[in-house]
């Protein structure tokens, strides 16, 4: 068969400027919820762009500008994971919140509609709204590949994030939790698949979960949790996809100076959790880092976290991978994403998970020996979060295993399993 650039009359010279255009992939990214569920797709996004590839994340308004400092295309997909985080905590029924996500997913299903008519060549998909890129990869005709930042398959060697705690004591319960996890995305989303497929002019299907789609990567290290024996063979751990510092980005002076100021500091942030209660964490968080006797950088976060003090000093958002190696330990709630960026940084960690997945990070983080005991947000006072500090600084085989563990996953590539994949489709 003659190549395409025989066809096309191009010059010798060309010829190389054709193939690469042959590989090019468009590729649609498509992701929900907060930021740590955005973050790690920059990274992908941008091996993927430097690959030569075109790249647009499809997420929700508010991460447009993390999106674009990245160097990416961005599509809006309708929603705003704080206000229903908030409209959550008002709820005054179970009704009311299961009305408030079907509102939220069918602004999503809407998101995926209106990035597919863009056009693309390959779909990359988060857990969350994976059935519905599913459906949109379908519409196109073009294949989709999971990329989901937690473990998403039934297991029999643990109880899935999100699912009941601790599962029981035997295998078979931790996979009967799984797929309880995973039944209830289904119905979750049941609803907006179904508009979603009539809309694309697709037949009716069976329920569809996150679990159908095929292959599937995790993007976290097999250091942190090692690949299932059990699940299915177009399921693998590729390692992290660490989110891209926006271009530009410099730290701010205030920052460098009270760095040099004095020991390392306590990071303590809670990311997107606890929204709309700034004032009272603040309070919180000063009392218990005068009482623990360290430093600290405290990061904003939704909750609008700000504590004053000689000793604390309040940022907005800063890159954990330029932060975190300058810290003696990190607070957070334990998020996927922060998670891995401690361990990236090979400094110990205190978890204050409060929901979803937030729980089996922390719980992961204490058995892997890089943490003490997690202390549960519901629980967290002044005086459990300063003997919480107190307890991670003061056991220096925090600090030796979250050294060793940061060698691991410096070693692996977990972007790279995911560009070696469709750069193998594409050839």
């Amino acid at each position: 068969m003659r190549p395409a650039w025989f066809a096309l009359g191009v010059r010798a010279r060309d010829r190389a400027a054709v193939v690469e255009e042959e590989h090019r992939v468009r590729v649609l990214i498509i992701t929900a919820g907060s930021r740590g569920d955005v973050a790690p797709f920059t990274g992908l996004g941008r091996r993927l762009l430097d690959a030569g590839h075109q790249v647009t994340v499809a997420a929700h308004p508010a991460f447009g500008p993390l999106i674009g400092g990245c160097g990416l295309a961005h599509h809006p997909v309708p929603g705003d994971p704080r206000e229903l985080i908030r409209r959550w905590s008002r709820a005054a029924s179970r009704e009311e919140v299961r009305a408030l996500n079907r509102a939220y997913v069918d602004g999503i299903a809407d998101g995926v509609r209106e990035a597919a008519a863009d056009g693309t060549d390959l779909v990359l998909t988060a857990f969350g709204p994976a059935p519905l890129g599913r459906a949109a990869g379908e519409a196109l005709g073009v294949p989709v590949i999971g990329t989901y930042l937690a473990p998403q398959f039934a297991t029999r060697e643990f109880p899935l994030p999100g699912g009941a705690r601790g599962g029981g004591p035997e295998p078979a319960d931790n996979l009967a939790a799984g797929r309880a996890v995973l039944r209830s995305a289904e119905g979750l989303l049941a609803g907006a698949v179904a508009r979603l497929r009539a809309e694309f002019g697709l037949s009716p299907a069976e329920p569809s979960t996150p679990t159908d789609v095929r292959p599937v990567f995790h993007g976290f290290s097999p250091s942190v949790v090692p690949r299932p024996a059990d699940w299915p063979s177009h399921v693998e751990v590729a390692g992290y996809w660490w989110p891209a510092r926006p271009d530009h980005w410099e730290p701010p002076a205030g920052l460098l100076d009270f760095l040099q100021a004095g020991p390392p500091p306590v990071f303590i942030g809670f990311g997107s959790m606890a929204a709309g209660q700034g004032e009272r964490l603040g309070e919180l968080v000063a009392t218990a880092v005068e009482r623990a006797g360290v430093r600290a950088v405290v990061q904003a976060g939704w909750a609008g976290l700000c504590a004053d003090g000689d000793d604390v000093l309040a940022v907005g958002d800063v890159p954990h991978d330029w932060l975190f190696p300058r810290t003696a330990a990190v607070v957070h709630h334990a998020g996927a994403g922060t998670t891995g960026a401690g361990l990236r940084a090979g400094v110990p960690a205190v978890p204050v998970p409060v929901l979803t997945d937030q729980p089996f990070w922390a719980s992961r983080l204490h058995r892997l020996g890089v943490a003490p005991r997690p202390l549960p947000f519901q629980d967290l006072t002044a005086e459990a979060l300063g003997a919480a500090i107190t307890a991670c600084l003061s056991e220096p085989a925090h600090r030796r295993r979250a050294a060793e563990l940061a060698r691991q996953v410096a070693a692996e590539d977990g972007a790279g399993r995911v560009l070696a994949h469709i750069g193998a489709a594409a050839g």
